[in-house]
């Protein structure tokens, strides 16, 4: 018997390879061919999903991978949870017609799905207020990917990923928190449009509060000249904020890119104490008055420390 005679004689032996090939020859490559094409019109959903997504990006870019704009980060927000919803909605699709092609009647199903899904939000109504409270921050813009938030005073960070359900965050030391849309209840923006560092400066009282404020003026102009993309307005002295026992502080307030706001910040404590050392103005060091009770005045019972 040749070799490709036995082969053939082997393949066909078993019932099973019989039934399918029989399958095969009546109406098995029909479906495959059906089930082919909706693979391709799924896939070609995704594609078309992510064209319309990275051509949205392109549109909004403005060519500075520096300073990320609202616009951007709406658009990341928007093509993320655009994405995600597809994936699962061509994922769904495509069994539903597997299961169709093979035989199964899902008019049923779908029915039955529908009254589960009524079963269901009743017992996951938490579920149900995260996906709506995510859909009204994706269509009121409270936030986006790439924007630095403080939920609740609970979690700060900058948002990584958003959808329907949950928004993570990643803090500065690196962790990821997780927290559900619908346990939301407060949010602030810290890189919308536009942010302030806050610097104050503590100055001895033997300092003229006026020089001190035309030194730090010319730091923050100094400051605007050499960061023009982080700095959006020289620095500005609000004036005397506080008098404390070792000196008096000063409050500045600099505009700042969204998001820019710590990194200007430190930079210009920096450069603010390297003025001061230039100008001879002194920044107070805690100071303590000793009393020695039953001490005679000017007898040096009273000391400096």
């Amino acid at each position: 018997m040749e070799p490709r005679t036995a082969m053939m004689a082997m393949l066909m032996g078993p019932e099973w390879v019989k039934g399918l090939l029989g399958w095969m020859g009546r109406s098995g490559w029909s479906r495959l061919g059906h089930l082919l094409l909706v693979a391709v019109a799924c896939v070609g959903l995704l594609l078309a999903v992510k064209l319309v997504t990275r051509a949205v990006r392109r549109a909004v870019d403005d060519g500075n991978d520096d300073v990320t704009s609202d616009s951007e980060r709406r658009a990341e927000t928007l093509g993320s949870v655009l994405t995600n919803a597809a994936r699962v909605l061509v994922v769904a699709f495509f069994l539903l017609m597997t299961l169709q092609e093979f035989g199964v009647n899902i008019g049923p199903l779908v029915a039955g799905a529908g009254v589960a899904g009524v079963a269901l939000g009743f017992g996951a109504q938490s579920l149900v207020k995260d996906v709506i409270s995510g859909f009204f921050l994706l269509m009121e813009n409270q936030f986006g990917v790439g924007d630095i938030i403080s939920v609740d005073d609970k979690h700060t960070g900058t948002v990584e990923r958003m959808t329907l359900r949950i928004t993570q965050l990643r803090d500065a030391e690196g962790r990821a928190h997780f927290v559900p849309n619908g346990s939301i209840i407060r949010v602030v923006v810290l890189s919308k449009d536009f942010a302030r560092a806050l610097v104050d400066v503590e100055v001895d009282y033997g300092t003229d509060p006026d020089r001190a404020f035309e030194v730090l003026r010319q730091a923050g102009a100094k400051l605007h000249a050499d960061w023009p993309d982080q700095v959006m307005e020289p620095l500005e002295v609000k004036g005397i904020e506080t008098l404390s026992p070792s000196g008096f502080i000063i409050r500045t307030f600099t505009k700042t890119a969204p998001g820019a706001q710590w990194e200007v910040a430190r930079e210009l404590r920096r450069r603010i104490l390297l003025a001061f050392r230039a100008a001879g103005i002194e920044i107070p060091y805690p100071q303590r008055v000793v009393h020695h009770r039953g001490a005679t005045p000017g007898t040096g019972a009273e000391s400096d420390d």
